[in-house]
This record gives C-alpha cells, structure tokens and sequence, in this order.
C-alpha cells in the first residue's frame, strides 16, 4: 500500500503563482509514475501532468505554465503553478501508479479568483 500526502493548495488571483507538493509513505519503492489531476466543481477529474520513465506530460490548458517535477528516492512529486488562471480553481490530486494499481491523495483545494 502507497499512501500519498498533498500539501500547497491555497487561495490566490489570477496571475498568481502555487507549489503543490506531495509525499508518498508506505509501500513506495518500485513506484512507476506520479502525477497530478484535479476537479473542478460539476466537472470530471482530468489529468493536469505526469512524469515517469523518463517522460512528462502536460494537459493542453497548462503547458507553459505549469512544471512537474519529482524525486524518485524521495518518492515525491511538485507541481509548479504560474500564471494561474480562474479556470484552474479545483481540487488537485496526487496519484501514483506502482505494479499497475493507482493510488490517490486526498487533495488539495487551488482556488483562483479573477
């Protein structure tokens, strides 16, 4: 079992910037990939980025903006916000795949006012 921990969500104006981080205890060797989705209110969870393997990606509303990065010894994952825009308001989470099963944060609350 993988647990994960969140912190940095806060309330911030359009413009803004944020770090959010997040901690893996646990089980957390072996973890392939760790990321970052979030949900807004009346909306699904969408990926927001990932990295694992050797790889990122960003969803198409935050690229430029936002950076992932991680530290695999560490088992932690940082997503860095700039530029935050109204639409970026959610509760971000932070998952982590590790022998094919997902594990989930239970997130952290990004609030952008215009």
């Amino acid at each position: 079992q993988v647990q994960l921990a969140e912190s940095g969500g806060d309330s911030v104006h359009a413009g803004g910037s944020l770090r959010l981080s997040c901690v893996a205890s646990g089980a957390k060797t072996s973890i392939s990939a760790m990321g970052w989705y979030r949900q807004a209110a009346g909306k699904s969870r969408e990926m927001v980025a990932i990295i694992g393997d050797g790889t990122i990606k960003y969803s198409e509303s935050v690229k430029g903006r936002f950076t992932i990065s991680n530290d695999v010894m560490k088992g932690t994952v940082s997503l860095e916000m700039n530029n935050l825009k109204p639409e970026d308001t959610g509760v971000y989470y932070c998952q982590c795949w590790r022998f094919g099963i997902d594990y989930w944060g239970k997130g952290t609350l990004v609030t952008v006012s215009a």
